[in-house]
């Protein structure tokens, strides 16, 4: 295993407590500079990753990393599900996230819940489909996380992961690499009281065992069909699987 990218360097707390802290900490700009950063192509990469559920109409979903609910509207007007619970580690972004689902009258259709991804508050062979966008780059322990994701699916449901990865072809790269490492900080710093939140982003992208890597993680953790889809020039991927 290589070694665990956290927030904040210096603290002794977990990874877990300390990606919570970070997320507390940049809830209130963390929609703005998520579209702004991504020049708005993370709606697109959305779209596509809920679309890969078009076919199995699941009526209970669930969302890891709910985080302040973006991926979960969207699933919900696109799919039309009965219900999708939201699950987060960080109180303030669920608080956005409530605030949202309040003023959008989604209430009876769209419920949150502080919780871990990877103990996953829920009995087993609960839900029909998973989806966690840019989320299981923060789990402490992704194959954990990911055996509890399947625990919690029922037999046949489908799991959806939209993620990061590191494009591969020149002159992608370098643009990504840059981007990432000098540009995505600094708009950080400049809109966000937590600019270290913004550098742990590349890093933790850099450190993430994408493509074929995790792919190979979900079928340990126990999923078939599992597929990799990259997405504009391999930036980020979906990645699927069924129990």
């Amino acid at each position: 295993m290589s070694k665990t990218i956290t927030p904040y360097h210096d603290e002794q707390a977990t990874k877990k407590e300390q990606v919570a802290d970070m997320f507390n900490n940049i809830s209130k700009t963390y929609d703005f500079l998520n579209h702004f950063m991504s020049l708005g192509i993370d709606i697109i990469w959305r779209k596509k990753a809920i679309n890969e559920l078009k076919n199995d109409k699941p009526k209970l979903i669930l969302d890891v990393a709910t985080g302040t609910g973006d991926f979960a509207f969207e699933a919900l007007s696109i799919l039309k599900p009965e219900k999708i619970i939201g699950v987060d580690i960080s109180r303030g972004m669920l608080d956005i996230a409530e605030q949202k689902i309040a003023k959008r009258g989604l209430g009876d259709k769209f419920g949150v819940k502080l919780g871990d991804s990877e103990k996953l508050p829920f009995e087993g062979a609960e839900f029909d489909a998973v989806t966690v966008a840019y989320g299981v780059r923060n789990f402490e322990n992704l194959e954990k996380g990911l055996a509890d994701i399947n625990r919690v699916l029922k037999p046949g449901g489908k799991v959806v992961v939209l993620e990061f990865s590191k494009p591969k072809a020149f002159p992608i790269k370098q643009l990504y690499n840059f981007y990432f490492s000098y540009i995505t900080p600094g708009i950080g710093k400049l809109f966000s009281k937590d600019a270290r939140a913004y550098s742990y982003l590349p890093e933790s992208v850099a450190a993430f065992p994408d493509g074929q890597t995790f792919v190979a993680l979900m079928d340990k953790v126990g999923f078939k069909n599992t597929k990799c889809r990259p997405l504009t020039f391999g930036i980020c991927s979906i990645y699927t699987g069924i129990k």
